[in-house]
């Protein structure tokens, strides 16, 4: 778990009863279009977590600067707007991802990939040259960066703006040389010099939670408590961001769905998403054709799970999540389309 001594007097906001609609003492989540009126309250102690349910006018003094966290309008993260959903769309360099390994594997076929989804409607693509999908080994430096780097290259000089999917320093600062536009680490950067280099970079940065490393991180994951313990090593790397240079203003957080969690596990998280809009920077949500979709429905292989996959982004939509991580970039941005209708329908 990620609870340390210091930490027993700190609180946590989980907005409920989110709607589409400002009543009389609501606020907006993160100043778009979802509000609420009351908060499920956390303290974190020497046992646990305890929870009620409490209006906004009655908080403790302790929550007054989590609740303004949640309700701070979220500034464009790398030049794209967060006032409605922004899409991040995947393209994996890889033989062996567990969606598309070997569909990219050529780096000009991943750039056409790449400048298609950007037609679609994708803000970014994110590109990977490392499989981190559970029991994924590890890739030599040299090819990763040899899988990599055309491909960001080619896309950054159509004017895409690409997002590198990597937990290695070299690679982020070869990726941020070549024309990356944001860096983002499944291990939220704890890896040696992968600080250092997001800093160097200028470039905003995506931090995930994972619980151990790829290759053992489904093995027997556990947690005291899931969301506040992602919650807890968020914020200490947010932290560790803003002490290397990095402003919470270019800082996205990922509880990272299917790593280091249990069917269960991801629910819960998804289920408490807005809780991590307490941390002040944009939410992103990376649930795309992963495993648990297909457990929970009739044990569909990667490449079937897009309705599942669609499902789960509209969840994570009106739960506050600034940004959604998929494979499907035009069913997902039809589907935000559609809700976003629903919830706010266009002038006749």
């Amino acid at each position: 778990m990620f609870y340390t001594p210091g930490m027993i007097d700190s609180v946590t906001l989980q907005p409920v009863g989110l709607d589409a609609y400002a009543r009389p003492g609501s606020r907006a989540l993160a100043g778009g279009r979802l509000h609420f009126r009351d908060c499920v309250l956390g303290r974190r102690g020497p046992d646990g977590v305890e929870r009620e349910i409490v209006s906004l006018g009655a908080l403790p003094p302790a929550a007054a600067e989590t609740l303004e966290r949640l309700c701070q309008p979220r500034p464009p993260l790398g030049g794209v707007a967060l006032d409605s959903p922004a899409i991040m769309g995947i393209v994996n360099v890889t033989p062996d991802s567990f969606s598309d390994g070997g569909d990219r594997f050529d780096s000009g076929r991943a750039v056409a990939d790449g400048l298609s989804m950007a037609e679609e409607g994708a803000a970014w693509i994110d590109v990977g040259g490392e499989s981190t999908r559970p029991g994924a080994g590890e890739v030599p430096l040299d090819e990763e960066l040899r899988r990599v780097l055309p491909v960001v290259e080619g896309l950054a000089k159509s004017g895409v703006k690409v997002s590198i999917d990597a937990r290695h320093a070299q690679v982020m600062a070869a990726a941020a040389d070549a024309g990356a536009a944001l860096i983002n680490d499944v291990a939220g950067l704890r890896g040696p010099g992968s600080l250092e280099a997001a800093a160097h970079s200028g470039l905003p940065v995506v931090l995930m939670h994972m619980q151990g490393e790829p290759r053992s991180m489904q093995r027997a994951p556990g947690y005291d408590d899931v969301a506040s313990d992602v919650y807890d090593f968020l914020a200490e790397r947010v932290a560790a961001c803003e002490a290397a240079g990095i402003e919470r203003s270019r800082i996205a957080v990922d509880p990272g769905i299917g790593f280091g969690k249990t069917v269960a596990h991801n629910l819960e998280l998804i289920e408490r998403l807005a809780l991590f809009q307490g941390l002040g920077c944009a939410v992103l949500l990376g649930a795309s054709r992963k495993s648990f979709i297909g457990r929970l429905s009739r044990g569909e292989d990667a490449k079937a799970r897009m309705p599942g996959s669609l499902a789960v982004a509209l969840a994570g939509v009106a739960r506050g999540a600034q940004v959604l991580r998929v494979h499907d970039v035009a069913e997902t941005r039809q589907a935000i389309a559609l809700w976003q209708a629903l919830i706010d329908p266009p002038a006749e």
